[in-house]
């Protein structure tokens, strides 16, 4: 597995931050639910964990969300590392997107 670590700063109330980020999950399932299966994730306060798998790969994380940035640390396949900065890249903007 390599790893995937990635912050976002936001200029948002931390509580309207992880609002929107959960939104964002539920929004995936609905938008790619044909090529993402057993999306789980599970809150305790600013901290999710999550999971999916998406063309046959499993993929996990952590979410924390904090006053002033979003951290996600994940894994992603071996198979999937060539990918890593281009997966880094576009989790970077488009959380950037739903955090302005």
């Amino acid at each position: 597995m390599a790893n995937l670590d990635v912050v976002i700063p936001h200029n948002l109330r931390q509580q309207e931050a992880i609002e929107r980020v959960k939104k964002l999950l539920t929004e995936i399932k609905r938008k790619h639910g044909d090529r993402i299966s057993d999306l789980k994730e599970n809150w305790e306060g600013n901290v999710g964990e999550f999971s999916f798998a998406a063309q046959g790969f499993n993929v996990s994380g952590n979410l924390e969300v904090n006053s002033t940035n979003v951290k996600l640390t994940g894994k992603i396949p071996l198979a999937l590392s060539l990918f890593k900065g281009a997966i880094i890249k576009t989790i970077y903007e488009e959380g950037s997107k739903i955090l302005s």
